[in-house]
C-alpha cells in the first residue's frame, strides 16, 4: 500500500521517498560518506568523593583494617538490681532481652525491694554490644537474677574475660551469690554499686566491708541508666581483665 504523496518511481530509479530523492545525493559523486567515528561510552558513575581510576589515574584502594577483637563481659547480680537497664543503656544495637511479666506466683519468691516499680523479670539472659575502638568490641551478656535460673550462669560465663557485678546498696544480701560465683570461678570482676535515685544507702567503704571483698577487687559507683556512667564501669572491668591476662602471660 502506497501513500498518494509518494508517486511510483520508474523501474531502476530511486524511490520518491528515499533519502537520496528527498534530500539530494551526498557530495563527491554520489559516493557514500565514510562512517562517523564511534562515540565513546560515558564513564561509569561514581559517587562524589569516591576514588577515581582510569588511564590517567592510578587505581587507589584503601586497605581494610582488621575486625575488632570480640570480648565477652558478663553483667551479673541479684534480682532487680539493674542488669537489664545496664545493658540497654550502653548497647549500640537494640538489646536482646527475655523479659517476662511477673505474676502472683512470684510473690514471696522474687522481691525487687520496696523502692522498685519493677513489673518484669529476665527469664534467660540479656544481650547487647558496644564498640570501644577499632580494635575492641564488647559483647555483654546479662545473667538472670533469680536463684532458680542459676544453672545458666556456668554456660554464660564460658569464654568471658570479666564481669560487672551490679549491686543495690539497699539490698546487699542479694549480691552475695554472684560474688561467690566469680570468686570460685576465678573470673576477674568489678563490683558496681548502682545509684538508685542518684543516691546510695551506704557509702562505698561500708559496702566493701559488708561484701568482704579485698582491695584488689575494684568497687565503683555508677548509674545504670546513664550511658557514660555504664561505659566508665565497663572500662574498669576491661582494665582488670587485661591486667589479669598480662600477669598470666608473664608467668
Amino acid at each position: 500500500m502506497r501513500s498518494p504523496e509518494w508517486p511510483v518511481a520508474p523501474l531502476g530509479g530511486l524511490s520518491s521517498n528515499s533519502a537520496s530523492a528527498r534530500y539530494g545525493s551526498p557530495a563527491g559523486g554520489g559516493q557514500a560518506s565514510p562512517p562517523a567515528p564511534p562515540v565513546a561510552a560515558p564513564p561509569p558513575y561514581r559517587p562524589p568523593g569516591a576514588p577515581q581510576s582510569g588511564p590517567g589515574t592510578a587505581a587507589r584502594s584503601e586497605p581494610r583494617g582488621k575486625p575488632p577483637i570480640p570480648v565477652k563481659i558478663l553483667i551479673a547480680g541479684g534480682f532487680g538490681v539493674g542488669k537489664t537497664t545496664t545493658v540497654g543503656a550502653i548497647s549500640e544495637i537494640a538489646p536482646l532481652t527475655t523479659e517476662a511479666l511477673m505474676t502472683t506466683a512470684g510473690i514471696g519468691v522474687d522481691d525487687p525491694g520496696t523502692r522498685s516499680a519493677k513489673t518484669t523479670t529476665t527469664v534467660a539472659m540479656d544481650f547487647g554490644c558496644v564498640t570501644i575502638d577499632r580494635s575492641l568490641k564488647l559483647y555483654l551478656f546479662g545473667t538472670p537474677g533469680q536463684a532458680r535460673f542459676g544453672f545458666m550462669w556456668e554456660d554464660l560465663a564460658r569464654g568471658a574475660l570479666g564481669a560487672l557485678v551490679v549491686v543495690d546498696s539497699a539490698r546487699l544480701d542479694d549480691c552475695y551469690p554472684a560474688i561467690d560465683f566469680f570468686e570460685r570461678a576465678g573470673l576477674p570482676f568489678v563490683v558496681g554499686v548502682n545509684a538508685f535515685d542518684g543516691r546510695l544507702a551506704h557509702d562505698l567503704g561500708a559496702v566493701r566491708w559488708a561484701l568482704a571483698i579485698g582491695d584488689h577487687v575494684p568497687l565503683v559507683r555508677f548509674d545504670a541508666r546513664d550511658r557514660l556512667s555504664v561505659r566508665d564501669a565497663l572500662l574498669v572491668v576491661l582494665d582488670r581483665a587485661l591486667d589479669r591476662a598480662t600477669r598470666e602471660r608473664g608467668t
